[in-house]
């Protein structure tokens, strides 16, 4: 028993450190959205051909405009910056891959005890995989929207993966909150908003398909009339986004209303309040 209770905090361990990656991972790669950086490397899974990207253009072939003029490098001079910032977005990916190995591994040992637990996580690694040969399309489809909408969507996928696996490794911890007591219904309003704040990532990633698609046609000039010409999807972007904060109020209301100060639940919707605020 005790070697058991040890190999599930093992698999804690190391699915919490996976978890934290998976996030900073996102974070990178929204770095690398917002600064431009996504073909940075226009080939995959070398940069400009090399395992170590360039770090001043001399180190590349003098043509290489017209060898990746078909993925935009035709009047566009090398950015040491944006091919560095792609380059550790790839190595933060790989090094993910790794973790999630691991945690597989871990999870094994707790396999008989809850299966779940490790087919989530094997889930989640074969995911990575996927995702791994989905970046690699993104680029050679020249960022095109749609591969970038569904590389971030799988990546949310792949993050509740690891928490559901990390999270049910620790029922008995969770046996001892009594969310028995917790009514039915409140859970139901949280499996609403994770649906409802998925389909509002997806309404901003049109959102920004869209102001992509208008720069390129006003070759990125006057920024300043850009939202007149943004779709329908803009406004219910807007509107949805109010709809979700009112329903996480709503249910942060109602937890905090029914739980003891001490319980904590009571703690993490007062954290989760804050952060939707």
């Amino acid at each position: 028993m005790v070697m058991n209770e040890s190999a599930v905090l093992r698999f804690r361990r190391i699915g919490t450190i996976t978890i934290a990656a998976v996030y900073f991972l996102i974070l990178v790669g929204a770095i690398v959205r917002a600064s431009g950086a996504g073909m940075g490397c226009p080939d995959w899974p070398t940069c400009f051909g090399q395992w170590i990207p360039p770090t001043e253009e001399s180190q590349l072939p003098p043509n290489y405009h017209e060898i990746y003029a078909e993925l935009g490098y035709a009047g566009t001079d090398f950015n040491p910056v944006k091919t560095w910032t792609e380059y550790i977005n790839r190595l933060t990916g790989v090094t993910i891959g790794i973790l999630i190995m691991v945690t597989v591994w871990r999870s094994r040992t707790i396999l008989k005890r809850d299966p779940p637990v490790f087919y989530a996580a094997l889930a989640a690694l074969l995911l990575v995989m996927f995702q791994g040969w989905l970046g690699a399309v993104v680029v050679s489809s020249n960022l095109h929207p749609l591969m970038i909408t569904m590389h971030m969507v799988l990546a949310l996928a792949i993050v509740a993966l690891l928490i559901y696996a990390v999270a049910r490794s620790q029922k008995s911890h969770f046996a001892r909150l009594h969310l028995h007591a917790i009514s039915s219904r409140h859970f139901k309003l949280l499996g609403l908003i994770l649906a409802m704040t998925l389909i509002q990532i997806v309404l901003g990633a049109q959102v920004r398909e869209a102001v992509d698609a208008i720069a390129k046609a006003m070759d990125y000039t006057h920024r300043e009339i850009w939202p007149t010409w943004l779709p329908w999807v803009f406004y219910l972007h807007r509107a949805f986004a109010l709809l979700v904060l009112c329903t996480n109020l709503v249910v942060i209301w109602q937890f905090i209303r029914f739980l003891p100060q001490n319980h904590l639940l009571f703690r993490l919707n007062l954290i989760l309040g804050l952060l939707v605020l």
